[in-house]
């Protein structure tokens, strides 16, 4: 280069730095800068470049985000060179790409004829999407502006070809990379609702065939590129996902309080392009299909409409409401300003008729709907309920309701939960929308409930508290009892919401962390629910919260789980006694492996894969796992030591029963029913398990060395730092046998071999365990006992629970 040139690299990168530097020029005005400076340093570049080479007929256009003038911090230089002949272009080229390369700057780069463009374009839809923003910065402006003149006459003339394949081009995007209004750690640019679909409302609308509803989309645009500004300046990389360990620094430089908050605007932006999406591409299948159909109207002359040809056809749904092209809309008849209901009567006819809400009929229902009256009137709480219950079409009808501000008009409460993040890798939505897809899956519940209005309203409601302080069952029990006596619901009936609300984890939690075999576990259940209705209504309840939450927390083992628990109840309430402490009752191969065990001094296991509930194929039922049966010569530290061979072979405990039988009085044997799963990989060998198990027991096999051995070998990935471990007591009404010891902690391989391990090390005996494991946390629960067989006295207990707590942090 010659130094004229490298002075003016040096001028730029400087001025630059100094501009990404200006926290008071953040948003537009700097990108917009940002833009300007590059323009004139481009420019300045091309035209001694080309002076030098003696090229004429040439053109320099910026392209994508750089040709819309968003140029953020770390973005790429999209440019196109454009040029009438090869003469001399090559060395104007390299003149011009190698000063952006030497500054370190991310180029993307092509040379083209307009020909050549234009046939690049035909064929390759996202480079037709890049010139259609395509902005002159350098040589000839007729040779640039004749280009994008021709390409969006091209787009426009093709748009019916061409749109389809860009409709198809962002759903594929959306199944790689999710709904960016729910993730924890979004990508802003390809997840659905992000950047690129933004720029696909912007092509749409440059094919004239449809546009967007502008209402905040420009806003919603601005905040993502402000986010992704402010995440290429905290990163120092051209990135575009916001992970978990830059939020709060994005935040921050963002001017706001946090992550949450940073979480919830992006949300927001999100959903309205993801909402202006779906209106446009409704728009735009309406008008290729009326497209399509005008020329079998004209060979087929008149139709059976007799309005004529241009007039569509209504069909009604509800008082005041309509289906027209695919759509719900208002009747002419309908009087917003006249009828409050009107609203939840157009959604719930929506959502029943599996329609969309149209657009036009939402905000003409927001701009003149007057307000229900408190408490509602029937109609409006029956039509809230036939809307919830609607299923999977309930899902785009809220949204509808939801971009215009009618939910939160309508549910006042419903606004501390909206885009609220879940930061728990278990749940895949925001609250607001895991309350709606509670309510979809309730819905497909309804007909094993006497009382479908309210389990279809807890589903909406019993997460509600999470947008306050302190524990949201208890804040969510005060908040549904106002919001149901709003609604208009009896006295009662908004006794029971409230009840299903504070208590609707009661169940899968007991069922998981609980054993079931203890009479005071059934009396505490019963005794919370009262009846029978209760307890069908928060069993419904909890299935359909646990299916709304994701894959981690439902499954046919947890199902099991409360199937068995839902029945022991039912029958303490039905008959009013409850069952009796007792002894469980051995199986025949129980009983066969505890004689052999006690025969042998050693250890008998048995391994049994349970198959698919319908009894087709071969594959295992992944959510049963595999039920191992061992039998063994009690032993200190026997929990410990299984846990940590069944850890060395790959297989995950999801519960654990242990007692102790003398089948041959000579002696005790431990009985332990485990239920596992695979880790990865085939199941280990019986025989092989076996061996390692009598190993361990004989004291031959150093579990935690083989342990540490395998972690060694497997370098650790980068990832988040997990909360620390925490283990408390049950209170003491929990059981009357056994002091309950909870752990909840970060899963990993070994840890319940670890667990038991401290737990031999405070001089406890543990009799039973519920072992529970959901996404990345382990939820664990062991009953144990004194060296007198009683229940711990309250002080050792919390002892013990420090010493676990300790032991594993």
């Amino acid at each position: 280069m010659t130094d004229s040139v490298e002075a003016q690299d040096d001028s730029y990168a400087a001025a630059r730095l100094r501009l990404l530097t200006q926290e008071a020029r953040s948003g537009p005005p700097r990108r917009a800068a940002l833009a300007a400076l590059t323009d004139r340093w481009l420019s300045s570049l091309a035209t001694d470049a080309a002076a030098a080479t003696g090229t004429g007929g040439w053109a320099l256009l910026a392209v994508g985000g750089y040709g819309r003038g968003e140029l953020s911090p770390r973005s790429d230089l999209d440019l196109v060179l454009l040029h009438d002949s090869e003469k001399s272009v090559g060395a104007l080229a390299d003149r011009l790409w190698y000063p952006v390369w030497d500054l370190g700057l991310a180029l993307d780069h092509s040379v083209r004829t307009p020909d050549e463009a234009r046939k690049a374009a035909a064929d390759d839809l996202k480079v037709q999407l890049g010139l259609l923003d395509a902005r002159h910065i350098a040589g000839d402006p007729a040779l640039g502006s004749a280009l994008r003149t021709a390409v969006l006459a091209d787009w426009r003339n093709q748009a019916p070809k061409r749109l389809p394949a860009l409709l198809e081009l962002c759903q594929e995007r959306a199944e790689r990379q999710g709904e960016l209004s729910y993730l924890l750690e979004p990508d802003l640019k390809e997840a659905r609702g992000g950047l690129r679909d933004a720029t696909a409302l912007r092509a749409v609308a440059a094919s004239w065939l449809a546009d967007a509803p502008r209402e905040g989309l420009e806003e919603a645009r601005t905040r993502l590129l402000d986010a992704r500004d402010a995440l290429h300046l905290v990163t120092g990389r051209a990135t575009d996902r916001l992970a978990l360990q830059e939020q709060d620094q994005v935040a921050a430089a963002l001017g706001l309080l946090d992550a949450d908050a940073l979480l919830r605007q992006v949300y927001e932006a999100a959903r309205r392009i993801s909402y202006a999406s779906d209106v446009t591409w409704r728009e735009v299948g309406r008008v290729l299909q009326a497209r399509e159909s005008r020329p079998r109207r004209r060979l087929l002359g008149r139709g059976r409409n007799t309005l004529g040809a241009g007039t569509p056809e209504r069909v009604p749904l509800a008082e005041g409401v309509v289906e027209q092209e695919g759509e719900a809309v208002l009747a002419l008849v309908a009087k917003p300003d006249r009828d409050p209901v009107l609203p939840l009567r157009a959604a719930a006819a929506a959502a029943q008729a599996g329609l969309p809400l149209s657009l036009h009929a939402v905000r003409r229902l927001a701009a003149a709907t007057r307000p229900l009256p408190v408490p509602w009137p029937a109609e409006a709480r029956e039509q809230l309920v036939r809307l919830l219950g609607a299923g999977e079409s309930t899902v785009q009808v809220w949204e509808a309701l939801e971009a215009e501000g009618l939910v939160t008009r309508l549910l006042p409460d419903w606004e501390r939960v909206r885009c609220r993040p879940q930061r728990n890798a278990v749940h895949r939505f925001t609250v607001d929308r895991h309350l709606v897809e509670t309510a979809v899956q309730a819905a497909g519940l309804t007909r094993r409930v006497g009382r479908p209005d309210l389990l279809l309203t807890a589903a909406l409601l019993h997460d509600i508290g999470k947008g306050w302080p302190g524990d949201h069952s208890e804040a969510g029990e005060v908040i549904a009892r106002d919001m149901a006596t709003r609604i208009g619901f009896t006295s009662a009936d908004a006794d029971t919401l409230a009840l299903l609300v504070r208590h609707h984890l009661l169940l899968i939690d007991t069922a998981t962390r609980r054993d079931l075999d203890d009479p005071e576990t059934i009396r505490a259940v019963a005794g919370t629910v009262r009846d029978t209705s209760t307890l069908e209504l928060l069993a419904a309840l909890t299935e359909a919260d646990a299916l709304a939450t994701g894959p981690a927390a439902w499954s046919t083992w947890r199902a099991s789980l409360l199937a068995d628990l839902v029945e022991r109840v039912a029958g303490a309430l039905d008959t009013g006694a409850l069952p009796e402490a007792a002894e469980r009752d051995s199986t025949a191969e129980e009983e066969r492996l505890a004689v052999e065990a006690a025969r042998t001094g050693g250890p008998v296991l048995a391994l049994h894969a349970h198959a698919e509930p319908d009894g087709e194929g071969e594959a295992l039922d992944e959510a049963l796992g595999v039920e191992l049966l061992l039998a063994v010569p009690d032993r200190p530290a026997l929990l410990a030591q299984a846990a940590g061979v069944l850890a060395l072979h790959r297989l995950g405990v999801r519960a654990a029963d242990l007692r102790a039988v003398d089948p041959i009085g000579e002696g005790q044997v431990a009985l332990l029913s485990w239920r596992v799963s695979a880790e990865y990989g085939a199941l280990p060998e019986t025989a092989r398990l076996r061996a390692d198990l009598a190993r361990a027991f004989e004291g031959t096999l150093d579990i935690e060395a083989r342990l540490a051995e395998r972690e060694a070998a497997y370098p650790r990935r980068r990832g988040i730092t997990p909360p620390p471990p925490r283990v408390t007591v049950a209170p003491g009404h929990t059981s009357h046998t056994a002091t309950v010891i909870e752990v909840r902690a970060h899963d990993a391989p070994g840890l319940l071999h670890r667990i038991g391990l401290a737990l031999t090390a405070t001089g406890v005996t543990v009799r039973s365990a519920r072992i529970s494991t959901l996404g990345a946390n382990a939820v664990d629960a062991f009953y144990v006992v004194g060296k007198d067989g009683n229940p711990l006295p309250p002080p050792r207990a919390a002892d013990v629970a420090r010493q676990v707590e300790a032991a594993l942090r």
